[in-house]
């Protein structure tokens, strides 16, 4: 056994009593904040260019954020340069506010006001590392000594701001918030609002990162609520959060910090970011959009974001990516085939206010993917998956024809070894039922009705190779015809069932006939005929039985 969990100290939660979180309910949507140009930029292998910063500027913006943090201006030239391009080519709408990110440090923030100089509104986000690990590890001061950077800052940032003609937004980020003792965070983030002095009016936004997911979504909840609860000021603060991913759980960490009173989310597309990423606004927006809340944020042509997005990061989205993925719209298995296939139909019948699919959570037109196959085909499909696949060729299989197509799709899967296409499975279709004609094939046919109500069937029928006449009456064209194939020695079969419907609209459709046979050795099986003559298109479909029973039985002997 690895015993390498023994080094590991869980995390200790803090003190609240009544927590009111659990009990809330999400009703609208928390201001947005993309952190994609800089968080989710510097993670990348290959850093944007600017060209590509500012396509994916541009797609922000279209998607409907207001808030973007576009860099960090003081870090190197190319973040200067598109914060410069943003400003001086006028690409920021007049509704949207460019956020830009610095250390508490004198020089680098210095730097960041020169690089704002001529924008009309900007969020001065600035930051220090807050936690008890890095004051330990990485600073080597004690908390006193961080509050004392944060205020340094925070003096030289309005003195700053009161010199420049840009509206400036106070952000303020204990790094590490997650893990910082709550009682500190209180500390350094009041100590910050003295010095700033925000009021109700014009607010400051409080930033409380969970830069490293250390513990469950509920303690994260639990330490916003808890700061809300007891900052002074409240009324003058955003808060804000920004989630990391680190546990695998940054989304329901970001909803339970809302449910505990945050007002603002940063987080990026997709949940590109640092080791495991930033929180998927992309999820998070639209899972409150299958709760009927309003994201304020359009997702309705998440291919082409999908697609900006890879161009410009050199990332690509995992195919079971929440709402995104290539897959997640499409089921393999049997009974998620059948249960999309039964709520599709009950949903055209009964003409549902709500969405009410099965195994689909969200409508996947609201996402602009309405073309795309939901479903798809493997040795793992069931019946009704076949027969969903055929209905967008134009033919409705009855039901009871469902299993025996179904056996005939699952053992091409599994010769194949893989999944296969809607076209492979109308051409198996094609093969099985619409081209049969061996051994026997109707050259030539007439039908003609009696006096009565008795009708007669005279035609050629092929032999293998060879012709002969058919002829006979009987209460109807298919009675007919099974009495002119007794006289030539096709008999013992025992018409079943009948389906039948037009395979297109319009005045030039084709009808399709759907024949079921119980054979001479009491086994059924399906033939189906088609032609723009409904009768014909049955006597088709009887002969098609007939056929495939008859190809059945030579295979099996041999």
């Amino acid at each position: 056994m690895n015993k390498g969990y023994k080094k590991y100290r869980p995390f200790e939660k803090i003190a609240l009593s009544a927590r009111q979180w659990p009990d809330a309910v999400l009703k609208q949507a928390p201001v947005w904040c993309s952190v994609d140009l800089r968080d989710g930029n510097q993670a990348l292998v290959t850093p944007m260019n600017p060209d590509e910063k500012l396509v994916f500027f541009k797609t922000l913006v279209n998607i409907g954020f207001k808030e973007i943090e576009v860099g960090f201006p003081s870090a190197n030239q190319t973040e200067y340069d598109i914060l410069r391009t943003l400003i001086d080519e006028n690409h920021i709408p007049n509704d949207v506010t460019v956020q830009v990110l610095v250390q508490a440090r004198e020089h680098l923030i210095r730097k960041t006001f020169d690089a704002v100089k001529g924008a009309k509104r900007i969020i001065f986000h600035f930051y220090n590392s807050t936690s008890a690990l890095q004051r330990k590890v990485v600073f080597g001061k004690d908390m006193q000594g961080v509050i004392d950077l944060a205020s340094e800052s925070a003096h030289l940032i309005k003195k700053l701001a009161a010199e420049t003609d840009c509206e400036i937004v106070y952000e303020y980020s204990p790094e590490s918030f997650s893990g910082t003792e709550i009682g500190n965070a209180l500390m350094i983030c009041e100590r910050v609002m003295e010095i700033l002095e925000p009021t109700p009016k014009n607010p400051i936004i409080l930033n409380l990162p969970n830069t490293v997911e250390n513990a469950t979504p509920n303690c994260y909840a639990d330490q916003i609520e808890y700061f809300i609860k007891n900052l002074k000021n409240r009324k003058s603060a955003i808060i804000s959060v920004h989630p990391h991913n680190d546990r695998g759980t940054g989304i329901a960490a970001t909803e339970l910090a809302l449910l505990a009173g945050a007002d603002r989310v940063e987080g990026t597309l997709f949940g590109n970011g640092e080791r495991t990423g930033n929180v998927d606004i992309i999820a998070l927006a639209l899972n409150m959009f299958t709760q009927g809340i309003d994201p304020c944020l359009d997702f309705s042509q998440l291919n082409t974001i999908k697609s900006i997005y890879e161009k410009c990061t050199k990332m690509r989205i995992h195919e079971r990516h929440p709402y995104a993925g290539e897959l997640v719209f499409t089921a393999f298995s049997g009974s998620h085939q059948d249960a999309v296939s039964k709520g599709t139909e009950y949903a055209k019948k009964h003409q549902t206010e709500y969405w009410e699919i099965p195994y689909l959570p969200i409508d996947p037109s609201d996402v602009g993917r309405e073309y795309e196959p939901i479903i798809r085909i493997n040795n793992q499909s069931g019946k009704g998956g076949a027969a969903y696949i055929m209905q967008n060729f134009g033919y409705e299989l009855p039901k009871h024809m469902h299993p025996e197509f179904g056996r005939l799709v699952k053992a091409y899967c599994d010769k194949k070894g893989d999944e296969i296409s809607p076209d492979e499975v109308m051409n198996l279709f094609r093969q099985e039922y619409l081209e049969v004609e061996s051994p026997f094939k109707l050259i030539n046919h007439e039908v003609s009705d009696k006096a009565g109500g008795e009708s007669r069937f005279s035609g050629v029928l092929e032999d293998n190779g060879f012709e002969a006449s058919i002829s006979g009456n009987g209460n109807g064209p298919i009675d007919a015809f099974f009495t002119a194939l007794k006289n030539v020695g096709i008999e013992n079969y025992e018409f079943i069932s009948y389906n039948e419907h037009a395979v297109s609209s319009g005045a030039d459709s084709m009808a399709a006939a759907y024949i079921e046979l119980k054979t001479p050795d009491n086994k059924r099986i399906f033939g189906v005929g088609i032609d723009y003559n409904i009768t014909i298109a049955s006597i088709k479909g009887v002969l098609c039985a007939i056929n495939r029973n008859l190809a059945k039985r030579i295979h099996n002997e041999q």
